[in-house]
């Protein structure tokens, strides 16, 4: 008799065996955001479009968190790059508060955005960690491991954002 999918236990994604050919700080990044999309799929599933705009209890909206994951991501992982942010990526940070997408179409940016990383981790994953990096126009000082760190524990805020969120909105349903 085989196993179904419901009788199979969650693994988390640092336990799966997943990104043996990247370095270790590189793969943790890559298992942070495994979690995050398990995460995220999980506790959105069963909001509608409008509850993802929501502002339960004066929390800020899914949609925000959801926006926000997917283009810091972007920011942070050009800065661990050594570059400064395009007029296009200041543009979208001004523009994440606001918006109407569908929740399908913002999980699609989250995954999208999820997926530009992967190479982007991996090819900062083989870098000296210790390289100085500046954060904006002030220069702010980190390093390329410091940037690599940075995006999974910001993602990981931010999803638990999303959870708390999604949670009140479910339970307001009555």
């Amino acid at each position: 008799m085989g196993t179904s999918a419901a009788q199979i236990p969650y693994v988390e994604p640092w336990l799966r065996g997943t990104y043996s050919d990247v370095p270790a700080v590189g793969r943790a990044v890559l298992h942070a955001l495994d979690l995050a999309q398990d995460d995220i799929t999980k506790w959105t599933d069963g909001l509608t479009d409008a509850e993802a705009h929501e502002k339960p209890l004066g929390l800020p909206s899914v949609a925000f968190h959801l926006r926000h994951i997917a283009r810091s991501i972007d920011r942070i992982l050009t800065y661990a790059e050594g570059g400064q942010l395009t007029g296009e990526q200041l543009t979208a940070l001004k523009a994440e508060q606001t918006g109407e997408e569908t929740l399908a179409e913002l999980l699609g940016e989250v995954e999208a955005s999820f997926s530009n990383a992967d190479g982007r981790v991996r090819t900062l994953a083989t870098a000296d960690f210790n390289l100085f990096r500046g954060v904006g126009r002030k220069q702010l000082p980190t390093s390329i491991g410091g940037a690599l760190i940075h995006v999974a524990d910001h993602t990981q805020r931010h999803v638990g954002q999303v959870v708390t969120t999604a949670k009140v909105l479910k339970a307001l349903r009555g």
